[in-house]
């Protein structure tokens, strides 16, 4: 299995359309094109303007044919467009991606 940390910079103001366009639609999308979420977070310094989700893939080559699909998707596409009318609502996105230690199991 393999974990990708997914990190935005929200602009300033947009923490609410974002959230909004996650909880709405995009968790839904990602699930549709074999994505699972199992985690979402902000930040709990609300200054910082972060939000944290982490996504489950069976490998890098499945993530990222996920993706493709996912961006290509014209329900994406649309949610996208309407949820960014009044301007972008991510300044900046990382991942970083991860695997279990060999003497972990997930409980």
């Amino acid at each position: 299995m393999l974990y990708e940390l997914r990190m935005y910079d929200i602009v300033p103001g947009r923490m609410p359309a974002i959230l909004d366009r996650f909880r709405d639609d995009t968790i839904k999308l990602f699930a549709k094109h074999d994505m699972k979420v199992t985690q979402f977070w902000i930040d709990a310094d609300e200054a910082s303007n972060r939000l944290y989700y982490l996504v489950e893939h069976a490998d890098m080559d499945a993530r990222n044919l996920n993706y493709e699909r996912f961006r290509a998707d014209p329900e994406w596409l649309e949610v996208r467009r309407v949820s960014e009318q009044d301007g972008p609502l991510v300044d900046k996105q990382e991942s970083v991606f991860m695997k279990n230690a060999p003497f972990f199991q997930r409980q």
